[in-house]
């Protein structure tokens, strides 16, 4: 690693807009330097570019995914030293084996737990980095609760242009469309205290997977996320 009087380079890749924006708020809290994409491909390409010392990635993603992203990082010389920590909406054993085998160091689930985070990290650097937050000076329930808040908000400020993604999806019947917006909204749900989007949204990708899919379910279901998300404008205006 580059030697310590330089700045730690965390890589993100997650296509939940809400997930990067925290993870990037957290780490840049501690000084680290925070590069992100949404796909895996263009991880890649940030990966050979930045050469991070750490990676953050999700494995469920449009395009290429997180663990075809693995699977290259780890064919390159100059990339497969790199830890990684691997996203999760779902940590079963399978998942968390397929992970590992694939050349995860660690795999952490969503929502996302600040204990772990800095666990993780400072397992795989072998440091440290988070010793101020540690001695006294731990997030209070008061100080998480106005993270929430603040995810909240930046979760609704991009709602409406996912929304337009999704009535266009469905407008089409275009399901790889709607299955990228609801894939995002489902890990947002957690992050943002609100687990009923992630229960809807994985409703509706359960129909999306279903050989003839039932258009005007998967639309009752969106109009549920649509809704839940109005009401969310009038409990936390902005």
């Amino acid at each position: 690693m580059d030697t310590i009087t330089k700045k730690v380079k965390v890589l993100i890749v997650d296509d939940s807009d809400v997930i990067r924006y925290s993870l990037t708020k957290f780490f840049k809290e501690f000084d680290f330097e925070v590069v992100t994409c949404n796909d895996g491909l263009e991880g890649i390409q940030k990966a050979i570019d930045y050469k991070p010392h750490l990676i953050f990635l999700d494995l469920m993603m449009p395009n290429v995914d997180g663990l075809k992203m693995l699977n290259v990082i780890k064919m390159i010389d100059s990339l497969k030293t790199i830890p990684i920590i691997v996203i999760s909406g779902n940590t079963n054993k399978s998942n968390v084996i397929t992970a590992i085998e694939a050349g995860a160091d660690r795999v952490i689930s969503k929502p996302l737990k600040r204990d772990i985070i800095i666990k993780y990290v400072n397992e795989l650097m072998g440091k440290d980095f988070f010793a101020n937050l540690k001695k006294g000076n731990q997030i209070t329930e008061l100080e998480s609760s106005e993270i929430v808040n603040q995810l909240r908000v930046y979760f609704l400020k991009s709602f409406d242009q996912k929304k337009k993604y999704v009535q266009n999806g469905l407008d089409k019947q275009n399901d790889d469309l709607v299955r990228a917006v609801i894939h995002e909204i489902k890990g947002a749900g957690g992050t943002i205290r609100y687990p009923q989007l992630t229960a809807i949204s994985e409703s509706i990708e359960r129909l999306l997977g279903n050989k003839n899919i039932n258009w005007e379910l998967v639309e009752a279901k969106c109009n549920q996320i649509f809704t839940i998300v109005e009401e969310m404008k009038i409990n936390h205006p902005y």
